[in-house]
């Protein structure tokens, strides 16, 4: 069954894409370890009250976190046939947390349901053919980018997650954003810890030995345990005092089994917020949210495919429907689920490069996550600081992808280059395409190209350029 030439390695493609049973399997486990750490930092971002005092509770939130992700993962193998995982979106899980603390009389349940409603608004737009007309409407150069951008972003959140990248706070006298470590010095175990994860790693890629970045994870995590069983390091906050050398939110250590908590599975009330907000409001908030996610998972897949080297030489991912169909439905479930939006995780990148070609490494994800949801070890065994090494080295291999843009077309270079650098510095691929979008049709206009320009490229420009004018908008209409 597992030979090539079976009908499982016919059905994902595996030997068709030069890749084996193990790169799968091995590129399924490092995705998973890569992107584990969404089932503690939900609930962290999700934990606040709404306007009626209710939280959504921290072990509920972690439980369906895991099960959601799992499901669409496996069904983002299965059907889409591709090595992308799904999880609960850093971005949109942050927008709900902060929309729900600021807007009186706005429920959990409410804000929920408008992530549902932007998820069917977006699998509409999937059906009809519309989304898949963006992704082919984007000029190559610009695809480039985004795949230059997630290498950056990616190599970011690696640095930010491992302590070895931190923000300054905003103190008189500051004069950069970010730092080197704390106070300009790397201190503590942990950063110690993903700088020999690092090397390593780096170490195993340049030899090519084969499961370089998983290896490179198991032994970070093996000495994460060790250092902190003997020492006691804890986490960097426990919810009372702040540990600079600690570990950044997981500090590795075994836990007990739990049983999961899914009682929050189908508490979305899709039209609260209009009930409580209005009609006007409301419609903004969910516009945001689907702009977010319609080009957050665009972007992630361009970037991931072209990686993997599933992308053919037009530009065209396949099964690119299939790829955009689960991902809203990742918005409709995530948000009947009360956890928000699920999308496609730039972490995904860590499985691709183990190796990770096809779908069958997603089912591999996607079951860990199912299991994670009974043995909460999977998840706090394994530090950030360990798995940092592998994001650093995949943005590496992802920004090397840079050559491919025509630098002597400033038509294409600078909507490039804002593209790519936005991206990383907003944390935020949607701003990055954005900037990028928007720049690319006002350059072709002024160098008297328009006519270049293709049509769906005016519409996209046009709906980000409301995006970004959200805040005036809300101001002028007394909308907080």
């Amino acid at each position: 069954m597992l030979k090539q030439g079976s009908a499982l390695d016919r059905y994902f493609k595996i030997s068709e894409r030069g890749s084996n049973f193990s790169r799968e399997i091995r590129g399924g486990f490092a995705t998973f370890f890569a992107m584990s750490y969404i089932v503690v930092l939900n609930p962290l971002i999700l934990s606040g009250p709404d306007s009626t005092g209710t939280t959504l509770g921290f072990a509920a939130v972690a439980a369906v976190t895991a099960f959601v992700a799992g499901i669409l993962t496996i069904l983002m193998g299965a059907w889409a046939k591709h090595p992308f995982a799904l999880a609960t979106g850093l971005g949109v899980n942050a927008f709900v947390a902060v929309t729900v603390a600021t807007n009186p009389g706005l429920s959990w349940p409410d804000m929920m349901g408008l992530v549902m409603l932007s998820g069917i608004t977006m699998l509409i737009l999937v059906l009809t053919g519309f989304r898949t007309a963006v992704f082919k409407a984007v000029p190559e150069g610009l695809k480039t980018a985004i795949v230059v951008g997630i290498g950056l972003f990616i190599a970011l959140i690696g640095l930010v997650n491992a302590g070895f990248v931190r923000r300054i706070p905003d103190v008189a006298g500051t004069t950069v954003p970010v730092g080197l470590g704390f106070d300009g010095k790397l201190l503590g175990w942990p950063t110690f810890v993903f700088v020999f994860g690092l090397i390593l790693t780096i170490a195993l890629v340049v030899r090519k030995v084969k499961g370089a970045i998983l290896i490179g994870i198991v032994a970070s995590t093996i000495l994460s345990v060790i250092l902190e069983s003997t020492l006691h390091i804890g986490p960097s906050f426990d919810g009372k005092t702040h540990n600079p050398q600690g570990w950044s939110l997981v500090a590795p250590k075994f836990s007990e089994w739990a049983a999961p908590d899914l009682s929050l599975i189908g508490k979305a009330n899709p039209f609260g917020a209009f009930e409580h907000l209005g009609f006007v409001a409301a419609t903004l908030l969910a516009f945001v949210i689907l702009l977010s996610i319609f080009f957050d998972a665009m972007g992630t897949m361009v970037g991931l495919a072209t990686e993997a080297g599933t992308i053919d030489k037009d530009g065209n991912i396949p099964n690119v429907d299939r790829v955009l169909q689960v991902d809203a439905l990742g918005a409709i479930i995530g948000g009947g689920a009360s956890v928000s939006s699920n999308q496609i995780y730039v972490e995904s990148g860590a499985g691709i490069g183990e190796g990770a070609r096809t779908g069958l490494a997603s089912i591999v994800t996607g079951l860990l996550f199912l299991v994670a949801m009974f043995f909460t070890p999977l998840i706090n065994l394994v530090p950030f600081e360990a798995v940092a090494p592998a994001l650093v080295i995949v943005g590496f291999m992802m920004v090397s992808q840079v050559g491919k843009i025509d630098w002597q077309d400033w038509g294409i270079a600078i909507p490039a280059f804002l593209t790519f650098t936005l991206m990383p510095f907003t944390y935020s691929i949607a701003n990055g395409l954005g900037a990028g979008f928007i720049s690319f049709v006002l350059i072709r206009l002024f160098q008297g190209r328009a006519r270049e320009v293709h049509p769906l490229m005016w519409v996209v420009a046009a709906a980000f350029t409301l995006f970004f004018a959200i805040g005036p908008i809300e101001a002028a209409l007394g909308i907080h």
